[in-house]
Formats: structure tokens, C-alpha cells, sequence
């Protein structure tokens, strides 16, 4: 089978002279042609591509992609038009459970998640007529999907969706936020799960992402309904407030059906009962796997090789380091920074001086409002300190929040030194299939890719990123922190990671910054700390106990008070066994 994708945000013929169809060779035979220009739209026929790839390397923009497939993938579910994305299969709801969704971006996890909650009808592949359930319910024939979409088109079944990008909360709405929420007992409730009760007294206006989060929680929430779906609920949150809010989905939603998709792998595994896993080339196509149990999903996941499938989906694993202790050599300190105070609109925060290894990645941990980011830019210089700093260093500065300009992404690079913006950050970052895309138009996980990349390509001696993993899946995430570690390593400098996703700070980091303390009124920063002891220190204060997987090694959660909870809080190792 062929899969042949264009990006038609991508596609300008008319600027390289269609191109692709004047070396293409089956066009050059002079029967029929596989590609073709339909009112201004380039086309390419999947059933007279060879696959020979000369369009896809040829083609200036970077629009066209070709997948050759060793088997049919059968009918997808849906398919957004010809040379577009299409999803084949579907996660299954199960009543009383949470299902978790994991993969790729790109390859169909909100788009099932939509066609789930009613607001997209499966076309089934033809996208020439409009879709209608009843092919919809024949197709599913025989399937527990039959009868949910049965009562879909009944009207029969209450959907709730919390979708993914918070942010229009604030563009779209105003004032307070009590005016948005129903008044009452059950309201107050619920946002005291989720540590979030001062939020009545707030306007939307000025609520961070990680508030904005909260309010879309507690709306789903406080709505009656049947099958509720989660769209990356952990974004912007910290680690005890992910802990809430898993806490809170299941407590209030015991009986009801869930659906999450989730990046963070310690909350997706603490918060299921059981996953799905989608594979497939992003913005092209992709595919579900049958329902696994969530500890072995997540397991075939991150070793790439899904078993009951007989499908390898990555031709490498992840495996997390299971050691405490850095490899990395040290000789003489590369940065050191005295102790010193910083405040910021009411907020003060102590830091306790400091050394900094040749080639080192420090992982910044704490709650939210604690100071992380206030730390980050007073070694950027953007925050006065006492006594002040005078580091005489150069410093890249990866901001929390990525604002990009309505400029095409090549000019962001423009002033880069082609030798600093490296192959590997390009290709690891997949920035070069984004050059010529708006910036400003980019999805979340797009901006953060592009906003590392920055950061990294210009030449410094410190680099500093405030929360790189949002908005990424597990695998660029991945990339992302070898990246990292692998500039730092070749450029001998040094960087602070700012992060809330733990397995992400233990993959990256070689020792830790502990930020402990009142959020929003004060913060103490411990000097880094080995990841052992840093990691108990930040676990106790949160009251959080993490084991790790005998096969993969990676973070997992332990449920309070159990045998493995308890046993490790009397031993004082909350993290590191």
C-alpha cells in the first residue's frame, strides 16, 4: 500500500513551477500521469505512484511525503480529503474505566478523541459526499463501536470534552471567574480537589496556563455527563497539582467513562486502567492498536514493538537510566553563582550559591509559583538581584510562554551561524520540514520545537529553558533532552531545564535544583543536588513515592498507601531505589 500526503499549507506551485510533476517518472512515460494539477491543486494518485520518493526530494517547500506500507491498512475511519491525513481505527470507550491514549503528535489522537465526542462524523475515507452515522454504525457491525455510535446519532449518549488548547478560555471569555462557574457546595469542591478554590477571585484575564487548565478541569468537571474526554489535562500543571487533578478525575468520575491523552508517562500510567496506542507518519496517517493493560501498553510504547500487533513502530527504544549518579566527569566548576535574593510583585525567593560542571544539564524541579522561573531570569539578567550577579557570561534564554512573530520560520534563523545551528538540532528538532511555514500559525508543539532550536543555535555559555517538554509527545521529548545533553557535551557549556514531567527531568538531567517553600510568596533554591537526594527531598515535600519499572526503567507512580508507598517513605527513598 502507498500513502502519498501533501501539506498544501506547504504546496506553492506557483512558485516552483509544479515541479513535482515535471520529474515525476511515471508523468515522463506520457500515459497517465500519477501527478496532477486540479484547479490549482496538486494531486498525486496513489494507485500510479511507484514510490521512487524523486518528488518528495525535489520538491523546494518540503509538502510532499510518500509512505510505502509492506501491507494494506485496510478502510480508515477518516480521511480529511484526497493527499491528506487519515486515521485508521478507534480507541474503545469502556464503562467505568479511563482509557489513555499515547503516541506521536500528528498521527490522529485528538481527531479520534473528536470523531468520539460527536463533533467530527467519520467519512470512512470518502470524503466526496457527506458522512452519515448510518454508514458509520454498518461499518462497526458487529463492534462495541456499533453501539456507541448508535447512540451518537440517537442523541442518547452526554458527552463532555475538555479539549487541548486552554488558551482560548482567555480569548474568548471575560471577567470573573465565579461569574463562569456554577454557583454552590459542588463547585467549591471541586476546585478544593484540584488546589484551586482562590480561583473564584480571579478574572480570566489574567490566569495563567497552568490556571486556565485548572478552570477547564473543573468545568468538565462540574458538567453531567456520560463519556467524558481529557485532551492533555497536565499541560502547564506541576507535579502535585498532576497529581490532583488525576486524583480529582478519579474520584468525581468513578462511575463514568473516561478518555484521556496524555504525553506525561508517570500521569498517563498513574490515572489509566487502560491504553491505546497510535502509530503511523504524522500529518500523514495513523493507526490504533487494540486495547492493551496500561503498564504493557506503555511498555511496548516506549520499547517500540507493539507484541499482539506483530508491528514494530520505531526502530529503537527508550530506556530510562535507572542510576542516580551522573557519569559525567568533573574537574574544576564551569559556573559559579553566589547566594543571593531576588524579588518580584510581592514574591521573594532565596538561592543558595553554587557550582555548575563543564557540559552539565541541571533539571530545575518544584511546585508551581515557587520561583523557578524568576530564577531562570535573574541568571538571564532580566530580574535585579542582591547582591547583584555578574556572571560575565553570554546566556540563551528559552522563555516559559513561546510567542513567535507572522514571520516565515527561515527568518527566525536568518542571523543564526549556520555552524551553531547544527544537522542535529535540525533534524532531531524536525525544523527544516517548518521553514517555510508562518510561525506565528505553528501548533504548540511546533512553537516549542522551533523556540528550542533557538535557544540552542545561538552560541553561549549558559543556556537556559523554562519548560521544553510542553506540548510534545514521549518521543520528542526524547529527542529533545539528548539534544540538549549532546550540545552541552560538544560545546562544553551548561544548561538549566526548568521542567515538570518527571520521567523528562530524569531522562535529561545530571543533578537537580530542589525549589521548595510557599508558592506565590516565597522560595528557598537548594544549590544541584544528586538526583537522589534531590529527587526525596522534592518527593517528601509533595508526599509523592515513585518506583520504577523493572523493564524500562522509567517513573512510575506508587498509589498512597500501598505496600510498595509505604515502604519506601520508611526507608527516606521516594524515587531512587
Amino acid at each position: 500500500m502507498r500513502i502519498a500526503v501533501i501539506d498544501y499549507n506547504k504546496c506553492r506551485p506557483d512558485k516552483c513551477g509544479f515541479l513535482c510533476a515535471s520529474v515525476c517518472p511515471v508523468n515522463k512515460t506520457g500515459t497517465d500521469p500519477a501527478i496532477t494539477m486540479e484547479g490549482g491543486i496538486v494531486r498525486i494518485s496513489e494507485e500510479l505512484c511507484i514510490g521512487c520518493g524523486i518528488c518528495v526530494r525535489k520538491c523546494p517547500f518540503g509538502a510532499i511525503t510518500i509512505i510505502n506500507l509492506p501491507h494494506e491498512l485496510g478502510t480508515p475511519v477518516h480521511q480529511y480529503g484526497p493527499n491528506m491525513f487519515r486515521l485508521y481505527g478507534l480507541p474503545l470507550p469502556k464503562q467505568g474505566s479511563v482509557v489513555g491514549i499515547i503516541g506521536r503528535n500528528g498521527t490522529g489522537k485528538t481527531t479520534a478523541v473528536r470523531i468520539l465526542a460527536g463533533e467530527i462524523v467519520p467519512n470512512l475515507g470518502n470524503f466526496e459526499t457527506e458522512p452519515t452515522y448510518d454508514s458509520v454504525i454498518e461499518f462497526f457491525k458487529g463492534t462495541e463501536l456499533q453501539s456507541y455510535f448508535t447512540r451518537l446519532k440517537e442523541g442518547k449518549i452526554r458527552l463532555v470534552h475538555k479539549i487541548q488548547a486552554v488558551d482560548i478560555i482567555r480569548k474568548n471569555l471575560k471577567g470573573p471567574v465565579k461569574n463562569l462557574l456554577p454557583k454552590g457546595d459542588r463547585t467549591r469542591e471541586i476546585l478544593s480537589l484540584l488546589g484551586a478554590e482562590y480561583l473564584l477571585e480571579k478574572n480570566v484575564e489574567t490566569l495563567s496556563g497552568g490556571e486556565l487548565q485548572k478552570l477547564a478541569i473543573a468545568a468538565a468537571l462540574l458538567r453531567e455527563g456520560e463519556v467524558y474526554f481529557f485532551d492533555e489535562p497536565s499541560s502547564f500543571l506541576d507535579i502535585r497539582e498532576r497529581m490532583r487533578m488525576s486524583n480529582a478525575i478519579r474520584m468525581v468520575l468513578r462511575d463514568k467513562t473516561v478518555i484521556v491523552v496524555e504525553h506525561d508517562l508517570a500521569v498517563l500510567d498513574y490515572l489509566s486502567d487502560y491504553v491505546f496506542v497510535v502509530f503511523g507518519e504524522p500529518s500523514a496517517y495513523g493507526r490504533f492498536s487494540g486495547i492493551k493493560g496500561v503498564r504493557e501498553g506503555i511498555n511496548q510504547f516506549l520499547l517500540g514493538f507493539l507484541r499482539e500487533e506483530n508491528v514494530r513502530i520505531r526502530e529503537y527504544e527508550i530506556v530510562f537510566e535507572k542510576r542516580a549518579v551522573s557519569s559525567k566527569p568533573r574537574t574544576k566548576p564551569y559556573l559559579t553563582y553566589p547566594s543571593f535574593t531576588a524579588s518580584l510583585d510581592g514574591f521573594s525567593l532565596s538561592v543558595e550559591g553554587g557550582e555548575v560542571y563543564e557540559g552539565e544539564v541541571i533539571g530545575v524541579v518544584g511546585p508551581n509559583g515557587i520561583g523557578k522561573t524568576t530564577f531562570v531570569r535573574a541568571l538571564a539578567g532580566e530580574i535585579e538581584t542582591d547582591p547583584p550577579l555578574n556572571l560575565d557570561i553570554s546566556v540563551s534564554h528559552k522563555p516559559q510562554y513561546v510567542e513567535l512573530p507572522p514571520v516565515p520560520v527561515r527568518e527566525l534563523f536568518k542571523d543564526v551561524n549556520e555552524e551553531i545551528f547544527e544537522e542535529e538540532i535540525r533534524r532531531q528538532l524536525e525544523i527544516d520540514r517548518l521553514l517555510d511555514a508562518d510561525a506565528s500559525t505553528l501548533s504548540g508543539g511546533e512553537k516549542q520545537r522551533v523556540a528550542v532550536a533557538l535557544a540552542l543555535s545561538r552560541d553561549a555559555d549558559l543556556y537556559l529553558l523554562d519548560e521544553p517538554s510542553a506540548f510534545l509527545d514521549v518521543e520528542q521529548r526524547v529527542r529533545v533532552s539528548k539534544v540538549i545533553n549532546r550540545v552541552m557535551a560538544k560545546r562544553k557549556s551548561v544548561a538549566f531545564v526548568v521542567d515538570h514531567d518527571v520521567a523528562f527531568v530524569d531522562y535529561i538531567s545530571d543533578r537537580i535544583m530542589v525549589f521548595l517553600g510557599e508558592p506565590g510568596r516565597e522560595g528557598h533554591a537548594s544549590p544541584p543536588l544528586d538526583k537522589r537526594r534531590g529527587m526525596n527531598e522534592l518527593l517528601k515535600f509533595l508526599g509523592i513515592t515513585f518506583r520504577r519499572d523493572p523493564h524500562t526503567g522509567r517513573p512510575r507512580i506508587n498509589k498512597p498507601g500501598s505496600q510498595k508507598d509505604v515502604e519506601q517513605r520508611r526507608r527516606g527513598e521516594y524515587y531512587y531505589e
